[in-house]
């Protein structure tokens, strides 16, 4: 049991946030549009409540410890399906934190949050696996470190095209839940969609190329074609045919939507679905 405490405090806290939130968000009116083709005038702009960014902040040292003492251990490297989980999450809600004293990502927290709880207890429940070999490689912690934070901008970009798709729904019907009010416009938001897909493309293009050198550099041959591997490439060929149809087509809206979505859950299946079926599925 006092392996799982860090797993446990850290589900519980994201949890209790979470609660936290929908409680305060649901308090507000929400607003009604007159008609439905009607367009909404949101606030562009949200200046970052300082307690809840300090609680936040707390809560992510929390996580990080529960990660750190699950992934360093007796000197070496461990990082299973649930480890994994776990710290992809952990960068998400970092991005997401930060993110939060610049844009309004507010109505992100309810997605984020609970998500957040399930992750956090990851570790514990699926175990942690071998050390990973190599740890020795500073190409390797490069990569690793790259590929979690194309992950965590990759995540939030899922998340903001979840909530991009219900707020374009409820936009129809005229009516707004009180836990969407308050959020800026839809363009505006979309606009900050591309901003994340872009960063988190880039980084996964570095992870891509770090990949390549890497493997070349240990075990002297290009990148092999395993599950893991082919995924990931199959995802940044979406993600690459969404930035050129958005900058060469102008597309947006549901198309725009749809496509981060598929990509997303292409690369979601490269490593951790990956994982979860060779470790937790097959038990190798």
């Amino acid at each position: 049991m006092s392996g799982s405490l860090p797993y446990l405090l850290s589900a519980l806290a994201y949890g209790a946030f979470a609660a936290y939130l929908c409680h305060r968000l649901t308090r507000r009116r929400a607003p009604r549009l007159s008609t439905p083709g009607q367009t909404m005038e949101l606030p562009t702009r949200w200046h970052a409540q300082w307690d809840e960014q300090a609680l936040v902040g707390g809560i992510l040292l929390l996580h990080a410890w529960s990660v750190g003492s699950a992934v360093f251990r007796d000197g070496q490297v461990y990082v299973g399906v649930g480890v994994a989980m776990s710290a992809i999450v952990l960068v998400t809600v970092a991005i997401h934190w930060i993110g939060n004293f610049f844009y309004n990502l507010r109505g992100l927290q309810l997605l984020v949050f609970p998500a957040a709880a399930l992750s956090a207890l990851a570790p514990a429940v699926l175990g942690v696996e071998d050390p990973l070999p190599h740890t020795g490689f500073p190409m390797l912690t490069a990569h690793v470190v790259v590929a979690l934070l194309a992950y965590g901008l990759l995540t939030i970009a899922a998340l903001h095209a979840l909530l991009l798709s219900s707020l374009d729904r409820q936009l129809r019907t005229g009516t707004l839940p009180k836990v969407l009010a308050g959020l800026p416009p839809l363009l505006t938001m979309e606009t900050m969609l591309f901003r994340i897909i872009v960063a988190g493309f880039v980084l996964l293009s570095a992870t891509v190329l770090s990949g390549l050198l890497f493997s070349e550099e240990l075990f002297g041959m290009p990148l092999t074609l395993t599950h893991k591997n082919v995924f990931t490439l199959i995802s940044w060929a979406i993600f690459a045919a969404l930035l050129a149809g958005r900058f060469l087509f102008g597309w947006r809206g549901r198309i725009a939507l749809r496509w981060t979505l598929w990509g997303f859950a292409v690369l979601l299946l490269a490593y951790v679905g990956t994982k979860f079926v060779v470790e937790v599925v097959l038990g190798r």
